[in-house]
């Protein structure tokens, strides 16, 4: 379908009904986002012909493109806090859940590379709702599990914020890397994914045991001694 006719295609909302068309605004800034690929292509006069309003309307629920680009976002950020607590379901333990959150993560990414690039890889502004939906949503979940391994003495004693910001990282780190580079010979992506996050999660129980302080002749003196190596 060309995009003139899926503009033909599209009813305007109702008179009075906002939040349709709130709705409309952002689903049609998600779809040139996908098609773009570049928040740089997506202009307001493109979203308000694909909506079939004027740009004005679009003014009235959004001050500037930043503010619709950040609403759009943090939209893609509430999806992704959805996914991550179904992936807890019926998980037996914090760690598990604490992995599972990860993998729900990377595949969510994966699934949707152009949105994953804009909202995470793209110019931040402080304060914007993209910041507030990370750190009311996907973030918090996060933060939660590692609170409870820390509770719990699977994980050292520490601040859970800069804990979760490592492990979220790493997350991160795999997720761009599949994304921007799919060609590498990683395998199977998602076997490549939670390899890496069972190495994150698991080694802070290590660190936890052998303590923060140790070096990493300490660490490699622990492993070996337990794996009975003399």
């Amino acid at each position: 379908m060309s995009e003139p006719s899926a503009r033909r295609g599209r009813r305007r909302a109702p008179r009075g009904s906002g939040e349709q068309l709130r709705g409309e605004i952002l689903d049609a800034t998600t779809e040139l986002l996908l098609k773009t690929g570049h928040a740089k292509d997506v202009s307001i006069r493109a979203v308000a012909q694909r909506v079939g309003v004027t740009s004005r309307s679009i003014y009235l629920h959004f001050a500037d493109k930043d503010a619709l680009l950040d609403a759009v976002c943090a939209r893609y950020f509430e999806e992704l806090h959805t996914e991550m607590q179904r992936a807890v379901e019926g998980k037996v333990s914090t760690l598990e859940e604490l992995r599972a959150q990860g993998m729900a993560y990377v595949r969510f990414a994966i699934a949707k590379p152009e949105l994953y690039r804009i909202a995470t890889m793209g110019e931040g502004r402080p304060g914007s709702d993209v910041d507030a939906a990370l750190t009311s949503s996907a973030f918090v979940h996060l933060r939660e599990s590692v609170a409870s391994l820390i509770s719990e003495g699977v994980y050292p004693p520490g601040d859970p914020t800069t804990l979760t910001l490592e492990l979220w990282t790493a997350a991160h780190g795999v997720a761009a890397m599949l994304i921007a580079k799919p060609y590498l010979p990683f395998g199977d992506p998602l076997t490549f994914a939670d390899n890496v996050l069972r190495a994150v999660c698991t080694g802070h129980m290590a660190i936890g045991i052998v303590g923060v302080d140790s070096d990493p002749g300490q660490t490699l003196q622990w492993v070996l001694d337990n794996k009975g190596v003399r």
